[in-house]
């Protein structure tokens, strides 16, 4: 099963190449860590694991590493003799984890899952837990971590009907994989009922909830200023601003033309739009030129750059990790990829801030959550563009409507909060039983072994552990 995985990997990895690298290219940034990813690691690196417990968390992109941050936080309150390093898959991740996760967190790019690389890897870091960060499933990754005993987690897994049906028609080559992992935390009983039809053990799962509500705890440091930015960009004070984030191709288009006859209605409306991939920028820009939208895009403002009222409508936001300051301005919010595209995302931030949501019918990737904001009348769905024009209308007329929504969508986060430390325990339990493992084979634990790791964990949680 092996051999035939990874024939056909270097087949399908070498007629992808130009494609990966071009992608890589156009992100910018690609040459910093590029050895990496073939399991290669300075020499700083690998000085600054030696001798340390490892803990190993994967977050492939953005999204992830939001979730990986607020666990880190959280693990290392509990187990602070653990060194954590945090690898991802994308060049805009990298960017993120260096921005929000302290200079001793070690951060590195995800090998590609080529045997000699995965094995490179993790016999470099040698770590004593593995951590995936939702369903980044990488065979030759998880091969090598089982041989070499490791125990794997997956966290905050989700499985959309499409993920499902794709991981039961390769049964064969998933199942035994799925069986090894020492824990599982899910959203709810209905994706645990299908990790056990998968194959993952019964006993492994845990139903923690979705850590990503956990995750939109407000913080109170502010990286960019947007009031200040509003200033520079000569929009006046007492303006309304309508923020679409994380739109895909298509919905730009139909936003901007909504937005133009919204403007007819509310003249004091202005428009920010936030592409879920920044280097989408140019595309973007082009939709609303073409229709006479006078916008701006966010990389060209400096600090001493100013316009004068009426020179711009719209503010185009071409980079990584700012929507959440703008979620926080917004007056109404338009949540992407939910309209035209399929999938949705994420739409706690907006509603932790206690903003009026607003997505289309697409938001498979975050059912749970969507369904939750509906039925607690957090948020409104809609199944086309005219019935986003008309929720959009709907709330910009009627400022207690939104102001209601917002209230109740802040209460369905609160009520949904708790998942980081629910899948800090399952952690901390399968390093109590690497611990024993370790200390079953060496008979007598030396100082410094995964002994103090459990230790201090029970220093840190009264009763927790036994022994």
């Amino acid at each position: 099963m092996r051999s035939l995985y990874n024939f056909f990997f270097i087949l399908f990895f070498y007629l992808s190449a130009p494609f990966y690298f071009l992608k890589m290219l156009r992100r910018g940034n690609w040459q910093q860590g590029f050895s990496q990813r073939f399991g290669k690691y300075s020499s700083k690196i690998k000085q600054a694991i030696t001798n340390r417990q490892v803990l190993w968390i994967h977050a492939v992109s953005v999204g992830e590493v939001a979730i990986c941050t607020h666990l880190i936080n959280a693990i290392e309150t509990r187990m602070p003799n653990l060194k954590i390093v945090v690898s991802t898959t994308t060049s805009t991740g990298m960017e993120q984890l260096q921005k929000l996760l302290p200079s001793h967190i070690q951060k590195i790019y995800y090998p590609i899952d080529r045997r000699d690389y995965v094995t490179r890897a993790i016999m470099t870091i040698h770590p004593e837990v593995i951590v995936l960060v939702e369903a980044e499933i990488w065979p030759n990754f998880l091969w090598r971590a089982q041989d070499m005993k490791v125990p794997t987690f997956l966290v905050n897994a989700r499985l959309s009907e499409r993920s499902f049906r794709g991981y039961k028609r390769f049964g064969f080559l998933f199942r035994r994989i799925f069986n090894a992992f020492k824990g599982v935390g899910c959203q709810n009983e209905a994706d645990a009922a299908r990790l056990r039809a998968l194959g993952f053990r019964s006993e492994a799962i845990h139903v923690v909830g979705n850590l990503k509500f956990d995750t939109a705890k407000i913080e109170e440091r502010r990286v960019l200023d947007v009031d200040r930015l509003m200033r520079q960009l000569g929009i006046p004070s007492g303006a309304r601003f309508f923020v679409a984030g994380s739109t895909h191709a298509g919905e730009e288009a139909i936003l901007a033309d909504i937005f133009i006859r919204l403007r007819q209605q509310f003249s004091n409306l202005y428009f920010i739009l936030v592409p879920r991939h920044f280097e989408r920028g140019k595309e973007v820009g082009k939709e609303l030129g073409s229709r006479g939208i006078k916008f701006v895009y966010r990389k060209e403002m400096g600090i001493d750059t100013q316009y004068k009222a009426g020179d711009v409508d719209c503010l185009l936001v071409n980079t990584t990790g700012e929507l959440k300051f703008f979620y926080k301005n917004a007056d109404v919010v338009f949540v992407g990829k939910s309209l035209t595209a399929e999938g949705g995302q994420n739409p706690i931030e907006p509603a932790a801030f206690g903003k009026p949501v607003i997505f289309g019918p697409n938001m498979q990737n975050f059912e749970p959550i969507a369904k939750a904001l509906v039925s607690g009348q957090g948020a409104i769905q809609v199944q086309n563009a005219k019935e986003l024009e008309e929720a959009l209308a709907g709330l910009l007329v009627d400022p207690d409507k939104a102001a209601r929504l917002g209230r109740n969508a802040v209460r369905v986060v609160q009520e949904n909060l708790g998942s980081i430390e629910r899948t800090v325990d399952m952690i901390a339990e399968g390093l109590r039983d690497r611990a024993v493992f370790i200390a079953e084979k060496r008979k007598d634990p030396q100082p410094g072994s995964l002994k103090g790791v459990v230790q201090s964990e029970a220093l840190n949680s009264p009763g927790e552990f036994t022994g």
